[in-house]
């Protein structure tokens, strides 16, 4: 069974290093594929809204905080708004390795909760359990199984990675890229490859 809501087994371990460019949103096709089209805070899907402008760059360590890590890869995080803007100029636990599935828990009442401390600080700093956050999960969750027992093809269409996977092999970051193999470990190039799963 796919869980719609599932924080990662494992703490994130960047895949891609691009570097040189003079604008943060120049490095979104990277961090999307980085982040599995997803926000890495409340783990918010691309494929659930049609709308754009969903999504930005956030800094994890606020540029009013280290202003020279504005255009440090290592510090950008895919984020959705409400995340980005709850977020704002506040210094919060890492959550590459805090948003792991050991520290943090989506309960099938959309209620997520904490086994750390650290993990603790992050729902009450993003509010992750405010209550509107909460209702949309578990209409989520329980959207998500009744399609995956009734509708299997319009469960794919929630479920899957989005069709405009970013090509980040003809990408040219203006000072090269410090990690290139994460190129052939995209999702596109899973897709080209033919292994990329269905769902996720």
């Amino acid at each position: 069974m796919v869980r719609p809501l599932n924080y990662p087994l494992e703490p994130h371990i960047r895949r891609h290093g691009p570097q040189g460019y003079t604008s943060h949103t120049s490095c979104q096709p990277w961090l999307r594929d980085e982040f599995a089209f997803r926000c890495i805070y409340c783990l918010t899907r691309e494929q659930w809204f049609i709308k754009e402008g969903i999504f930005q760059t956030d800094h994890f360590v606020p540029q009013s905080i280290s202003p020279e890590d504005r255009l440090n890869y290592d510090n950008l995080l895919y984020a959705c708004v409400r995340c980005n803007e709850a977020k704002k100029n506040l210094l919060v636990p890492d959550p590459c390795e805090v948003a792991i599935h050991a520290y943090l828990h989506v309960d099938a009442d959309g209620v997520i909760y904490a086994a750390h401390s650290n993990a603790e600080r992050l729902i009450e700093i993003l509010r992750l359990n405010s209550r509107s956050l909460v209702r949309y999960r578990r209409q989520i969750i329980k959207t998500m199984r009744l399609l995956e027992n009734h509708n299997h093809a319009l469960f794919v269409e929630w479920m899957k990675y989005p069709d405009d996977l970013p090509d980040l092999a003809r990408l040219r970051p203006p000072f090269g890229n410090t990690r290139p193999t994460g190129i052939w470990q995209s999702y596109f190039a899973q897709r080209e490859h033919g292994e990329l799963p269905e769902t996720y």
